[in-house]
């Protein structure tokens, strides 16, 4: 394939980005606007075009399911694929730091502390730190160091913060914490994950030839999703360009909704600034969404103030009308939906094809109960991911400790798991020598005999114990040495003792066994490497691909937040709770930029929708175990006259005009009870319970209970004369009183 045949592929806007070849750009690229093929044609277009040699381009994103997908794409595009560097952030600084970090006095084999592993550092340092009480949670204190980190921040940076508390832990112990903590991960050969940046930076700083090396291997840079980079990896990036500049960048400012993680949507909106010479494309076709759905969408973050200009424009046609609707209640706005679904999995849509987006994850609740109701399957998005199970840290830290002898929080996770008998009081005699004589807690476990005056055979057992698995690291292929772990830890007799629970951790256990099988067959390396890349699934991968009920059938509707729904699509979205103090959020109402924020947030989630766009709100909403009335979100009036407002009869509305009509979308049919505001059918659908109703052969009776929605829904009536009766609203004839 030529060269001329690759940029014919492309839209006029796309092959203008991927022919550029030396200097800064920034390609501002609009939702679904095909900015991942863009880029990957850039990179082909480097090598084909160009003749740079794949071994010097460098192509960073956020997550390793992104890395992955822009391999894949590139090895069929273009020969040599295998030779670029395609990474996260977190990868890049991982496979730095494993050449170079002994210049910083990083040492060979260095672990990586996960969230857990920092958790039970900071409890330590917590519990011996004045200014600090023990209703403080450990994670108020690495929220902090977190946010220090992706801002550069040292200590001393705190020492000099201007309030006297930071996240209500006073300026000084906040401070004092940060200090031992970075001391203790040093004296354990260890470092977190923001290190894995702030660290990197550090050394491309204090050694000069470093960075000319890496420059060396990434003379043409590109960084995908710029907008949700942080001050930490700016500076990286910089750092990395400062000497050829020939670094691309690609993002959307309008999808910067990661505030709260550190991004700051500032770096992208100074880009030219940063590089006065940049050349800007801008990609504004979008082969996502309808018409409607992205008419919608430019109205509203038009209103934004923070962005640079664009406005997308539809490749396909209209489409269906955009559709809201004002629930009486939250029960009311999940029924909705409920029908919704039934409808369109009833014209032939696949449940899997349709999302429910929402602005917080306890806004799930209700809507699940309201599909439940109707048997319709649904999988959440956002739970607990397959790093992060008990069962798979416990085998992980046993094989960290095999590899860093040094490395006590991995000793003190697994030396009760299973239970050695060795006490609180023996683990704690154990580390306070090791702390007086600076050696690890392994060692002490070692030296038992000349510590403890009792108990000391237990601890000296394992240690033997953690020598003979260090010995069969050097020797055995990653998935073997977990296995051998297992099963001679004595973890597998503690599962099989746990019943059924037991087993399915056990069936984990093989899975991660099964793991290691296929990174092997797909990368060089041994246990440690392989633990590299695990430490950085667990922690830095999105969290939208940790599925919390696993079991659920591969066609389920999914749910989840705005947040874990960017960069995914759906042929058909519902987007709930679109109201003032969920969308936009109450905490947004006192932050500087919130507001705009929120705004970014709401058009990610419009923008989701390919087909179909379903926007709700209720009237009344129970929060906190109060229902309180409901306001809609100043959004809605941002949109004017982009949808149609459908009522609980299924009319559309001017509330303003207090007008109504029948509704008629365009290019399909509506669930029958939203089309005909005349049928009997429709007024009864809105038994909430409670009401008063009359049966030709029962008489008068009282409304208890209601369960499902549309044609099944089922009332419970208790009839003075007949008792109570469960009655199917469809065939029932009843009439209210």
């Amino acid at each position: 394939m030529t060269v001329r045949d690759l940029l014919s592929e492309l839209n006029p806007n796309q092959a203008e980005a991927a022919a550029h070849f030396e200097g800064p750009a920034l390609v501002i690229a609009g939702a679904g606007s095909g900015k991942t093929r863009t880029l990957i044609y850039r990179i082909a277009h480097l090598i084909q075009a160009r003749g740079v040699d794949p071994g010097e381009i460098l192509a960073v994103t956020f997550t390793n399911k992104a890395a992955a997908e822009m391999r894949e794409r590139a090895s069929h595009l273009i020969a040599g694929a295998d030779k670029l560097w395609m990474s996260t952030f977190h990868s890049a600084g991982v496979r730095i730091l494993r050449a170079y970090g002994e210049y910083i006095g990083l040492g060979r084999g260095f672990v990586i502390y996960d969230d857990d592993d920092q958790l039970d550092v900071l409890k330590e340092i917590m519990g011996n730190l004045p200014g600090i009480g023990p209703e403080t949670h450990p994670r108020v204190l690495r929220s902090i160091l977190d946010k220090a980190k992706s801002n550069l921040r040292t200590p001393g940076d705190l020492d000099r913060w201007p309030e006297p508390y930071i996240s209500g832990i006073p300026r000084d112990a906040a401070a004092e914490a940060f200090r031992r903590y970075e001391a203790r991960k040093k004296s354990q050969n260890a470092i977190d994950f923001g290190d894995l940046i702030t660290e990197t930076v550090r050394l491309f700083q204090e050694v000069p030839g470093v960075l000319a090396r890496v420059q060396d291997r990434a003379r043409f840079i590109h960084v995908d999703e710029y907008q949700d980079t942080n001050k930490a990896q700016y500076e990286l990036t910089r750092l990395l360009a400062s000497r050829d500049r020939n670094l691309l960048v690609v993002g959307d400012p309008d999808q910067s909704i990661y505030k709260f993680r550190g991004a700051d949507i500032q770096n992208i909106l100074d880009f030219q600034k940063d590089y006065a010479d940049a050349k800007v494309y801008v990609l504004e076709h979008n082969y996502r969404s309808s018409a409607r759905v992205l008419g919608l969408a430019n109205k509203l973050i038009e209103n934004n103030t923070e962005r640079l200009e664009k406005t997308l424009r539809a490749v396909k046609d209209e489409g269906h009308p955009v559709v809201f609707h004002r629930a009486n209640d939250h029960r009311g706005e999940g029924d909705f939906v409920a029908e919704w679904v039934t409808r369109l999995h009833a014209e032939g849509q696949p449940f899997s094809k349709m999302a429910i987006l929402y602005r917080t994850n306890a806004q799930s609740r209700v809507i699940e109960e309201s599909l439940r109701r109707v048997s319709i399957p649904a999988k959440i998005v956002g739970g607990v991911g397959f790093y992060d199970r008990r069962e798979i840290k416990d085998i992980l830290a046993y094989a960290r400790l095999s590899i860093n002898p040094a490395d006590d929080v991995a000793l003190r996770r697994i030396v009760g798991r299973p239970k050695r008998g060795i006490g609180d009081t023996a683990l704690e005699k154990l580390l306070s020598w090791a702390q007086i004589n600076g050696t690890s807690l392994l060692t002490a476990c070692a030296n038992a005999e000349r510590i403890l005056e009792r108990g000391a055979s237990k601890p000296v057992e394992f240690a033997q114990l953690m020598d003979a698995f260090s010995e069969a690291a050097d020797n055995y292929p990653p998935a073997s040495f977990l296995k051998y772990l297992i099963e001679s830890s004595g973890y597998l007799d503690l599962l099989r003792q746990e019943g059924q629970e037991g087993q399915v951790r056990l069936e984990n256990l093989e899975e991660l066994v099964s793991a290691a099988e296929e990174w092997s067959s797909e990368n060089e390396g041994g246990i440690a490497e392989f633990l590299d890349d695990a430490a950085l699934l667990s922690s830095v991968d999105d969290m939208r691909t940790k599925i919390e009920n696993k079991d659920a059938p591969e066609d389920a509707v999914t749910l989840m937040t705005m947040h874990n729904a960017k960069g995914l699509e759906f042929p058909s979205v519902f987007i709930v709770g679109v109201e003032e103090g969920l969308l936009p959020s109450r905490n947004s109402l006192n932050e500087a930029g919130g507001i705009e924020e929120e705004r970014r947030l709401f058009y990610v989630g419009i923008t989701r929708a390919m087909d179909r766009l379903f926007l709700s709100a209720a009237q009344n909403r129970m929060q906190y175990g109060k229902t309180n009335s409901a306001e809609d979100s100043r959004f809605l009036e941002e949109l004017g006259s982009g949808f149609d407002t459908i009522d609980t009869y299924g009319r559309v509305v001017d509330y303003k005009q207090k007008t109504w009509r029948d509704f008629t979308p365009a290019a399909a049919s509506a669930p029958q009870s939203y089309v005909k505001n005349t049928s009997p059918l429709t007024a009864e659908l809105s038994y909430r319970g409670g009401e008063k109703v009359r049966h030709p052969k029962f008489g008068e009776g009282q409304v208890l209970a209601v369960a499902g929605v549309g044609e099944k829904q089922e009332v419970t009536v208790h009839f003075g004369a007949a008792g109570t009766k469960k009655l199917i609203v469809k065939f029932a004839n009843l009439s209210r009183v």
